[in-house]
């Protein structure tokens, strides 16, 4: 049991030091091609911060662990909501930039809309239902960078930071891919394992502790944002990512190996996955937003809340 524990850490270790030099690597190249920072800041970044979701759920669908794969988009949206963004507002309360929350959460119900008729109508995440997914995606990103070109642009201060040699961000970009790969393999073989030893399904490994190692990097977003005063960066941050694990981490799973919805853990003889863990999904979402978009304010009694509803799902996840 010690040694999948560590290699499930070890897992962890490599997808978030590999997301942060893929990002790291990624980004330097394109400024050398003078790729905007537009587009490296609505792609690349925004893509590298969510590769540890895609990999994690991607080599579970293919290795036929469907339920982790699952778990994970669900997990890690209810994870981002009600722990990382509930800190944030718990903390540091206040205003918030509604019109450019509005696109993303638009975004993100249209896709929830899709994925709940999928889920409670069909059972089977087809690939065509990733495709749509991934055509949400792309359609966000292009909107996105339509809608950032024609606000004014903002004076950047120039960086004498001297750029590293070319052989240095390919050097980056490639470990970086490689840790993530490796990672995600460690993540996925060794939750599979804790679960089968702990006698849980695979979802409630998937929904709790790979979620939440998957989600680090917002988490880590959301401290140093506070730490720096930027509360709205990381809102804004988690908002992002939560749709990104709909139409992308979703997308690109169950474009390469479809499966089912997981029917391992129940509720008085339902699934939880239609009874708990989709609604409540939706609903830390509505809770966190409808406020955000009406008031354009957020109020320390949602973070508190939003708190100890994560705390009663996890507790609740390893009692069923």
């Amino acid at each position: 049991m010690i040694v999948p524990v560590l290699l499930f850490a070890l897992g962890l270790v490599c997808l978030i030091k590999g997301g942060d030099w893929f990002v790291d690597g990624a980004s330097g190249v394109a400024r050398r091609f003078h790729i905007p920072e537009l587009l490296i800041g609505a792609t690349i970044v925004s893509i590298g911060t969510t590769l540890p979701e895609v990999m994690v759920s991607t080599t579970s669908a293919v290795l036929g662990h469907g339920e982790i794969a699952y778990g994970n988009a669900i997990g890690s949206i209810i994870c981002n909501t009600s722990l990382i963004a509930a800190l944030t507002i718990a903390i540091r309360p206040g205003k918030v930039d509604a019109k450019s929350l509005k696109m993303p959460i638009l975004f993100f119900f249209a896709a929830a809309i899709i994925y709940c008729l999928v889920a409670y109508c069909i059972g089977y995440f087809s690939r065509w239902v990733g495709i749509v997914m991934l055509a949400l995606f792309v359609a966000y990103i292009v909107l996105s960078t339509l809608q950032m070109k024609k606000e004014p642009a903002q004076q950047e201060e120039k960086s004498e930071e001297v750029p590293a040699p070319l052989w240095k961000e390919l050097l980056l970009l490639v470990v970086g891919a490689v840790l993530i790969a490796v990672g995600a393999d460690l993540l996925v073989d060794n939750g599979t394992l804790i679960a089968q030893t702990l006698g849980v399904p695979e979802s409630v490994i998937a929904l709790t502790f790979v979620a939440l190692g998957t989600s680090l990097p917002e988490l880590v977003t959301a401290i140093t944002s506070l730490v720096k005063g930027h509360s709205g960066l990381s809102l804004g941050n988690v908002v992002g990512a939560n749709l990104f694990n709909l139409v992308l981490v979703s997308g690109i799973s169950v474009t390469v190996s479809p499966f089912a919805v997981p029917t391992s853990a129940t509720i008085a003889g339902q699934n939880a996955s239609l009874v708990l863990e989709i609604p409540l999904m939706l609903f830390v979402m509505l809770f966190m937003t409808i406020p955000a978009l009406t008031k354009k304010k957020l109020y320390r009694f949602q973070g508190i809340a939003l708190l100890a509803i994560y705390a009663a799902f996890c507790i609740f996840q390893f009692t069923l």
